[in-house]
């Protein structure tokens, strides 16, 4: 059994332990693609920080930011708005389609889905909420009740009217009807069994452009326009949470932008704040209306706070001015070019997919038969981050073998050809220890 550091089992003594298990690598600053331990250790890091540092670490116009805020006004009460609040919805507005154009600023991911959901119930009427198997919204209350992960086991009863439909897995159909091709058939059989069980108090369908935490599962624009049809057949608000998609990560500003299927409500979250605590919701003008005549309220403690406003600020500057959604674009195309390299040099790897700098890459024992190698996967992910990159995996019923990769759009070629030199040394370094 390996050795827990001196530090790490102070922190377990001190410390809420609230995800599987702390690394054992002590962070002592960021960079830009990098982070450095305390060890004096360089980590190139394709995870983004929690996908949040989208930009890479401690951009230079995010800190210039923090400062002006922080030397301005950092906190207020719910009710007085200042002029960052303000003008960063007009940025929104100027980005998004018509129909998007009010919006409200809060803290978390979880907070802006669960806004969200309140406001489609209240704008509907009804309670029922239809999401993703795999997704992630959140953990609140509504926001984790629509969420169908790992997080949902062994907390008590969920929100009553929350429904799930498999995700378009066209790798593993999750109705084994196509292979490599969805044909939205397990979304028609998915809203078919739905509409079943369903009390007719339908409110919202909740869905992310890319479902990341479910092995990088991506909504093709077919599959989006039928979903889009669906909900309107059934008076359901359209919700696309873009906590990791939206501020180009997909090539494009917004990930909903390449199927052209404008959702009734958009949060983002994540990478608003380039590693800072900002998320927002943005809705319809009729239906904010219907929702102020009803008595909406939502009054927390961050709520228009000024200082994280002028981040969200400088966050569209950067993505602007810096044409981030294009780099996002090349970069991309050339990390998953050399993905598919390694595929071809290692039968373990059994898929790349994804798009921009969002891509998925599936660990299996066979590829034939498909299945899951979490061992080998954790494996790679040790090795990756004992040779300087840092690989992150998600977990999915009960497997860790997809690696969700996503290096700041600031990422150089170089960092790339880095990241791929370390990936196929640390594949071969861990099939070399399994070779009899």
């Amino acid at each position: 059994m390996k050795q827990s550091p001196e530090w790490l089992t102070e922190a377990e003594d001190v410390l809420i332990r609230y995800c599987v298990e702390f690394s054992d690598v002590l962070v002592d600053k960021s960079a830009g693609s990098y982070f450095y331990t305390q060890k004096g250790d360089k980590v190139l890091d394709f995870t983004s920080g929690q996908m949040c540092s989208i930009f890479g670490h401690n951009h230079p116009t995010i800190v210039k930011a923090l400062k002006t805020g922080a030397e301005s006004s950092i906190h207020l009460l719910s009710t007085l708005l200042s002029p960052p609040v303000i003008e960063l919805a007009h940025v929104l507005n100027d980005l998004l389609p018509e129909k998007l154009s009010r919006s409200m600023f809060l803290s978390t991911g979880s907070e802006s889905n669960e806004i969200a959901i309140r406001m489609a119930k209240l704008h509907t009427d009804g309670f029922e909420v239809i999401g993703l198997s795999g997704s992630w919204h959140g953990m609140t209350a509504g926001a984790q009740s629509s969420t169908y992960s790992l997080t949902r086991k062994n907390y008590g009863p969920a929100m009553p009217g929350s429904y799930m439909i498999p995700a378009p897995n066209c790798y593993r159909c999750p109705i084994k009807h196509c292979e490599n091709h969805c044909d939205n058939t397990c979304l028609q059989v998915g809203i078919s069994l739905v509409d079943n069980q369903s009390v007719n108090k339908y409110a919202a369908f909740i869905v992310e452009p890319i479902l990341s935490a479910a092995g990088v599962i991506e909504l093709t624009p077919s599959y989006l326009s039928v979903l889009s049809k669906l909900c309107k057949e059934r008076g359901l608000v359209l919700i696309y949470d873009e906590a990791q998609t939206g501020l180009g990560r997909l090539g494009t500003n917004f990930g909903f932008e390449e199927s052209q299927v404008v959702p009734d409500i958009l949060t983002l979250s994540k990478t608003l704040g380039g590693g800072l605590p900002i998320s927002s919701i943005t809705v319809s003008k009729e239906l904010e209306e219907d929702c102020f005549e009803k008595g909406f309220i939502c009054v927390t403690s961050h709520v228009s706070d000024p200082l994280p406003a002028r981040v969200g600020l400088a966050m569209f500057s950067i993505l602007i001015e810096e044409d981030m959604k294009s780099r996002a674009k090349l970069m991309g195309n050339y990390l998953k070019s050399q993905l598919l390299v390694l595929k071809d040099r290692y039968e373990c790897i059994g898929d790349i997919r994804g798009r921009g700098l969002l891509l998925g890459m599936e660990i299996v024992k066979s590829r034939i038969t498909k299945e899951p190698d979490s061992d080998l996967g954790a494996a790679i992910s040790e090795q990756c981050l004992r040779n300087g990159l840092s690989m992150n995996i998600v977990r999915i019923k009960g497997y860790a073998s997809v690696f969700r990769i996503a290096p700041p759009l600031t990422v150089s070629k170089e960092e790339i050809d880095l990241g791929i030199s370390i990936l196929d040394e640390s594949i071969q370094a861990c099939l070399d220890k399994l070779s009899p």
